[in-house]
Protein backbone atom coordinates (compact mmCIF):
# COMPACT_ATOMS: atom_id res chain seq x y z
CA UNK A 1 0.00 0.00 0.00
CA UNK A 2 1.13 3.56 -0.68
CA UNK A 3 0.49 5.91 1.41
CA UNK A 4 0.86 9.83 0.73
CA UNK A 5 2.01 11.91 3.06
CA UNK A 6 -0.52 14.96 3.53
CA UNK A 7 -1.15 15.07 7.21
CA UNK A 8 -4.37 17.17 8.62
CA UNK A 9 -4.13 20.10 10.85
CA UNK A 10 -6.01 21.75 13.87
CA UNK A 11 -6.89 18.21 15.04
CA UNK A 12 -6.66 15.83 17.84
CA UNK A 13 -4.94 13.36 15.28
CA UNK A 14 -4.60 12.98 11.54
CA UNK A 15 -5.57 10.23 8.99
CA UNK A 16 -4.11 10.01 5.48
CA UNK A 17 -5.11 6.67 3.62
CA UNK A 18 -4.52 4.51 6.76
CA UNK A 19 -1.64 6.01 8.66
CA UNK A 20 -2.67 7.83 11.45
CA UNK A 21 -0.61 10.40 13.09
CA UNK A 22 -0.81 11.96 16.63
CA UNK A 23 1.05 15.31 17.06
CA UNK A 24 2.50 18.40 15.64
CA UNK A 25 5.46 17.40 14.68
CA UNK A 26 8.95 18.76 14.16
CA UNK A 27 7.70 21.59 11.84
CA UNK A 28 6.09 23.10 14.55
CA UNK A 29 7.91 26.42 16.24
CA UNK A 30 7.53 30.06 17.78
CA UNK A 31 6.51 32.57 15.34
CA UNK A 32 8.74 35.51 14.66
CA UNK A 33 8.25 39.12 13.58
CA UNK A 34 7.99 40.02 9.98
CA UNK A 35 7.67 38.00 6.75
CA UNK A 36 8.25 34.21 7.33
CA UNK A 37 11.81 32.43 6.41
CA UNK A 38 10.64 29.64 4.02
CA UNK A 39 12.76 27.11 2.03
CA UNK A 40 13.19 23.49 1.07
CA UNK A 41 12.24 21.99 4.27
CA UNK A 42 9.93 24.33 5.76
CA UNK A 43 6.00 23.35 7.44
CA UNK A 44 3.12 24.95 5.11
CA UNK A 45 -0.30 25.33 6.21
CA UNK A 46 -3.02 24.36 2.97
CA UNK A 47 -6.31 25.98 3.05
CA UNK A 48 -6.41 26.04 7.21
CA UNK A 49 -6.57 22.43 6.97
CA UNK A 50 -3.69 20.25 5.74
CA UNK A 51 0.06 20.59 6.47
CA UNK A 52 3.09 19.61 3.94
CA UNK A 53 6.59 20.45 3.21
CA UNK A 54 7.89 22.67 0.57
CA UNK A 55 10.15 21.41 -1.67
CA UNK A 56 11.91 24.19 -2.58
CA UNK A 57 11.88 28.22 -3.01
CA UNK A 58 13.00 30.15 -5.63
CA UNK A 59 12.32 32.63 -9.46
CA UNK A 60 11.01 31.51 -12.44
CA UNK A 61 12.09 32.72 -15.50
CA UNK A 62 9.59 34.77 -15.53
CA UNK A 63 11.07 35.94 -12.04
CA UNK A 64 8.12 35.26 -10.03
CA UNK A 65 8.97 34.08 -6.58
CA UNK A 66 7.42 30.45 -6.51
CA UNK A 67 7.95 26.91 -4.69
CA UNK A 68 7.10 23.36 -5.16
CA UNK A 69 5.07 21.25 -2.83
CA UNK A 70 3.38 17.31 -3.35
CA UNK A 71 0.73 17.72 -5.86
CA UNK A 72 -1.65 15.35 -3.09
CA UNK A 73 -1.24 18.42 -0.93
CA UNK A 74 -3.49 20.94 -3.12
CA UNK A 75 -5.12 21.82 -6.12
CA UNK A 76 -4.82 25.27 -7.74
CA UNK A 77 -6.24 28.01 -6.06
CA UNK A 78 -5.77 26.69 -2.63
CA UNK A 79 -4.05 29.03 0.07
CA UNK A 80 -0.62 28.69 1.69
CA UNK A 81 0.13 29.74 5.75
CA UNK A 82 3.28 29.42 7.03
CA UNK A 83 3.42 26.48 9.42
CA UNK A 84 6.00 28.38 11.89
CA UNK A 85 3.15 31.61 12.01
CA UNK A 86 0.02 30.40 10.37
CA UNK A 87 -1.81 33.81 12.39
CA UNK A 88 0.12 36.02 9.67
CA UNK A 89 -1.97 34.46 6.86
CA UNK A 90 -1.80 33.49 3.25
CA UNK A 91 1.43 34.10 1.88
CA UNK A 92 0.80 32.37 -1.44
CA UNK A 93 -1.40 29.98 -3.22
CA UNK A 94 -1.58 26.68 -5.47
CA UNK A 95 -1.27 28.01 -9.00
CA UNK A 96 -0.82 24.26 -10.04
CA UNK A 97 -1.06 20.33 -9.31
CA UNK A 98 0.06 17.50 -11.55
CA UNK A 99 -1.56 14.50 -10.21
CA UNK A 100 0.42 12.34 -12.54
CA UNK A 101 3.76 13.61 -11.04
CA UNK A 102 2.45 14.43 -7.95
CA UNK A 103 3.87 18.06 -8.01
CA UNK A 104 2.70 21.67 -7.34
CA UNK A 105 3.71 24.80 -7.50
CA UNK A 106 2.98 27.65 -5.54
CA UNK A 107 3.31 31.54 -6.23
CA UNK A 108 4.10 33.54 -3.33
CA UNK A 109 2.78 36.70 -2.87
CA UNK A 110 5.64 39.44 -2.90
CA UNK A 111 6.91 40.49 0.26
CA UNK A 112 4.80 37.74 2.37
CA UNK A 113 8.13 35.42 2.76
CA UNK A 114 11.86 36.00 3.11
CA UNK A 115 13.09 32.72 1.05
CA UNK A 116 16.12 30.89 1.79
CA UNK A 117 18.04 28.10 0.38
CA UNK A 118 18.81 26.04 3.98
CA UNK A 119 16.12 24.83 6.35
CA UNK A 120 17.64 22.39 9.12
CA UNK A 121 20.24 20.44 7.50
CA UNK A 122 19.34 20.82 4.05
CA UNK A 123 21.51 23.32 1.82
CA UNK A 124 19.98 23.43 -1.38
CA UNK A 125 21.83 25.02 -4.06
CA UNK A 126 21.36 23.55 -7.54
CA UNK A 127 19.07 20.81 -9.28
CA UNK A 128 20.62 17.79 -10.67
CA UNK A 129 19.94 14.27 -12.04
CA UNK A 130 17.85 11.48 -9.82
CA UNK A 131 20.04 9.66 -7.31
CA UNK A 132 21.09 5.88 -8.33
CA UNK A 133 21.88 3.22 -6.42
CA UNK A 134 23.87 3.16 -4.08
CA UNK A 135 23.91 7.12 -3.25
CA UNK A 136 22.84 8.39 0.26
CA UNK A 137 19.90 10.61 -0.15
CA UNK A 138 19.04 13.03 3.31
CA UNK A 139 15.28 14.82 3.12
CA UNK A 140 14.39 17.88 5.66
CA UNK A 141 10.64 17.32 6.63
CA UNK A 142 8.10 19.25 8.83
CA UNK A 143 7.36 15.83 10.72
CA UNK A 144 10.54 14.20 10.92
CA UNK A 145 13.37 16.49 10.05
CA UNK A 146 16.10 15.30 8.53
CA UNK A 147 16.70 11.65 7.67
CA UNK A 148 19.27 10.23 5.41
CA UNK A 149 19.36 6.30 3.68
CA UNK A 150 20.44 4.67 0.37
CA UNK A 151 18.58 5.17 -2.62
CA UNK A 152 17.67 1.84 -4.49
CA UNK A 153 17.02 3.64 -7.80
CA UNK A 154 14.10 3.60 -9.99
CA UNK A 155 12.89 0.34 -9.33
CA UNK A 156 9.88 0.20 -12.19
CA UNK A 157 11.99 2.08 -14.92
CA UNK A 158 9.71 4.74 -14.61
CA UNK A 159 11.89 7.88 -15.33
CA UNK A 160 9.80 10.14 -13.42
CA UNK A 161 9.84 8.58 -9.69
CA UNK A 162 13.44 6.96 -6.83
CA UNK A 163 12.54 4.76 -4.10
CA UNK A 164 15.01 5.40 -1.21
CA UNK A 165 15.37 3.73 2.53
CA UNK A 166 14.88 7.19 4.67
CA UNK A 167 12.18 7.81 7.34
CA UNK A 168 9.20 9.72 5.86
CA UNK A 169 5.68 10.25 7.51
CA UNK A 170 2.70 12.06 7.28
CA UNK A 171 3.16 16.07 6.41
CA UNK A 172 6.42 15.17 5.09
CA UNK A 173 4.70 15.48 1.66
CA UNK A 174 6.94 17.80 -0.74
CA UNK A 175 10.12 17.37 1.69
CA UNK A 176 13.52 18.30 -0.53
CA UNK A 177 15.50 15.07 -1.58
CA UNK A 178 19.27 15.91 -1.80
CA UNK A 179 22.92 14.62 -2.14
CA UNK A 180 24.85 17.04 -0.93
CA UNK A 181 23.11 20.34 -1.86
CA UNK A 182 22.04 19.15 -5.10
CA UNK A 183 18.00 19.12 -5.00
CA UNK A 184 17.41 15.61 -7.11
CA UNK A 185 13.74 15.16 -5.76
CA UNK A 186 10.56 15.58 -3.22
CA UNK A 187 8.98 12.90 -0.82
CA UNK A 188 5.63 11.88 -2.15
CA UNK A 189 4.76 8.45 -0.18
CA UNK A 190 5.97 5.79 1.41
CA UNK A 191 5.22 1.69 0.99
CA UNK A 192 3.28 0.17 3.45
CA UNK A 193 4.92 1.54 6.89
CA UNK A 194 5.74 4.73 7.76
CA UNK A 195 9.30 5.20 8.44
CA UNK A 196 10.10 1.71 7.90
CA UNK A 197 8.53 1.27 4.31
CA UNK A 198 11.02 2.30 1.44
CA UNK A 199 10.41 6.14 0.17
CA UNK A 200 9.08 6.89 -2.53
CA UNK A 201 9.72 10.24 -4.56
CA UNK A 202 9.41 12.08 -7.53
CA UNK A 203 12.41 13.00 -9.80
CA UNK A 204 13.51 16.75 -10.27
CA UNK A 205 14.34 16.48 -13.47
CA UNK A 206 11.16 14.86 -14.46
CA UNK A 207 9.40 18.28 -12.48
CA UNK A 208 11.35 20.92 -14.12
CA UNK A 209 10.87 19.48 -18.10
CA UNK A 210 7.10 19.26 -17.41
CA UNK A 211 7.61 22.77 -16.13
CA UNK A 212 9.02 24.07 -18.82
CA UNK A 213 6.68 22.35 -21.47
CA UNK A 214 4.18 23.55 -20.03
CA UNK A 215 6.00 27.51 -19.67
CA UNK A 216 3.42 28.98 -16.93
CA UNK A 217 4.55 29.32 -13.44
CA UNK A 218 7.50 27.68 -12.58
CA UNK A 219 9.26 27.35 -16.15
CA UNK A 220 12.80 28.00 -15.76
CA UNK A 221 12.82 27.54 -12.37
CA UNK A 222 16.05 27.96 -10.35
CA UNK A 223 16.35 27.90 -6.35
CA UNK A 224 17.39 31.09 -4.80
Amino acid sequence: MFSKLAKVANAAFAVALGAALIGTGAGASQAQPGPPVLGGGSGIVIDNAFQCTLTTVGHDGAGRLVGLTAGHCGDAGASVAAEVDPGYGQIGRFVYSNADLDYAVIEFTPGRIVPVNRIGNVTITGVGAPAQFPNIVCKEGRTTGNTCGIAWGDVFQTNMETWSQMCVVEGDSGAPVVIGSTLVGMVNAYLAVACFGPEVGTNMNAIMNDMNARGAQGAGYHPV
